[in-house]
């Protein structure tokens, strides 16, 4: 199982979970304080929403999910096979202990990860999404070289 993963920020929570719910059929596979995610299966997508009303990019990141951390270090050695630096980001984020990489792509941030176990927290040392970041408080601590995503 692989499917990519568009993270966006969204002015209003609820009225985006509402809305992602009925365009796809199918209700949020997890939703905390600030943050919600749908595990689409027709078309295969992760679709995650992170509050942030006064963001200025809809767009907060990028990212493939794949089936265990062996797919995710398979695709780090290919990548950086072909010269494509792919930084550890493994930790907790969004929710999730995951294994990680970051591709800093030239139009921005790629994250390419297998969910490992729920976690009842956000993100390394946060209990929720800070307001107005985007989301990208976990995401940015788990990578120093990679950009992080954008808010």
């Amino acid at each position: 199982m692989s499917r990519l993963q568009l993270a966006l920020n969204v002015p209003d929570l609820d009225e985006a979970v509402d809305f992602y719910a009925r365009l796809f059929a199918t209700g949020p596979a997890k939703r905390r304080p600030g943050y919600a995610n749908f595990a689409i299966e027709d078309p295969p997508l992760k679709l995650v929403l992170f509050e942030a009303a006064g963001s200025e990019s809809r767009l907060n990141h990028l990212g493939v999910e794949v089936a265990d951390p062996a797919a995710v270090r398979e695709h780090q050695a290919r990548l950086e096979g072909d010269g494509i630096e792919a930084s550890e980001g493994s930790g907790t984020c969004c929710y999730a202990a995951q294994e990680k990489v970051w591709i800093d792509a030239p139009d921005g941030p790629w994250e390419l990860y297998s969910v490992l176990a729920d976690s009842p927290t956000f993100g390394e040392g946060a209990t929720t999404p800070t307001p107005g970041a985007g989301g990208s408080a976990c995401c940015a601590s788990a990578s120093a070289s990679a950009t992080p995503p954008r808010t």
